[in-house]
């Protein structure tokens, strides 16, 4: 192990079980949230804004964070979203399109509300669709309706299934918007679209009593300030940086013992 070749080869060891070492650090320091946020942060209602952007992807710690919005119904874009569950009872889901007061063209997909019955749906659906058509259509109710709700993530299209190929089975803003129009009733037109959808906390969506629950949407749980899986990488780097000396080490040894299986073999009387 004094041999020049052998320290030369600890010396490789130690750099290479330092890079390993450093890996195991940066994977420590992942793992803790220093910054965590506070418990009531989700109930804060924020603009939505200082959440996401159009387009964006909802960063985790900020699904279920309530949000305020501000703009106008879209007449005809109620469209029922069946497989929702309330408190565990399955019912249907009226959703909309809500056009945000702003120069360039921006909807979100909300939900408004909740309802076992699929016939109470339908029925929600085609009285918000009347009351959006004359908010839209008379100057005096024609005031920008203002929304409060939690902003969550898109769940992504689902293929069709059943008799209906409209049939909407997941909240997923993608798919909505290939149904969605204009404020005049023309096919939508470019316009800037949040990725994330909104469940409102009032079932008559600021325009009519359409017979709609509210739909249940507590607080999101708080996740665990520690990332099991950083810290479980971070030993795996400890134990290759371990490894990285046991081969300097077994390399040799291995080495000392063909030597010696070597003198072994010598014929003393060989000079």
């Amino acid at each position: 192990m004094l041999r020049p070749r052998w320290i030369a080869l600890l010396g490789l060891c130690l750099a290479v079980a330092g890079v390993f070492a450093w890996l195991g650090q940066w994977q420590l320091s992942s793992a803790i949230d220093t910054d965590p946020l506070p418990v009531d942060a989700t109930e804060q209602v924020r603009p939505i804004d200082e959440i996401v952007q159009p387009g964006q992807y909802l960063e985790e710690p900020l699904v279920g964070q309530r949000v305020e919005v501000t703009g106008r119904w879209v007449p005809g874009d109620f469209i029922v979203v069946s497989s929702r569950f309330n408190d565990d009872i399955e019912g249907f889901w009226v959703t909309g399109q809500f056009r945000l007061d702003r120069e360039q063209p921006t909807s979100i997909a909300v939900a408004v509300g909740w309802t076992p019955s699929r016939e109470r749906a339908d029925a929600a659906v085609d009285a918000l669709n009347d009351a959006a058509a004359m908010a839209s259509s008379d100057v005096a109710l024609s005031v920008p309706v203002e929304l409060t709700g939690r902003i969550i993530s898109d769940e992504g299209p689902a293929l069709p299934r059943g008799d209906d190929p409209l049939e909407q089975t997941r909240m997923s803003p993608a798919a909505l918007l290939s149904r969605w129009h204009e404020m005049d009733g023309s096919p939508v037109a470019a316009i800037d679209v949040y990725r994330p959808y909104l469940t409102s906390t009032d079932p008559t969506g600021g325009l009519a009593d359409a017979g709609l629950d509210e739909i249940s949407s507590p607080a999101p749980e708080l996740a665990s300030p520690v990332n099991w899986l950083n810290i479980f990488y971070a030993a795996e780097w400890a134990i290759f940086a371990g490894f990285a000396f046991y081969l300097w080490y077994r390399l040799a040894k291995d080495a000392w013992l063909r030597e010696v299986e070597e003198l072994e073999d010598v014929d003393p009387d060989d000079d």
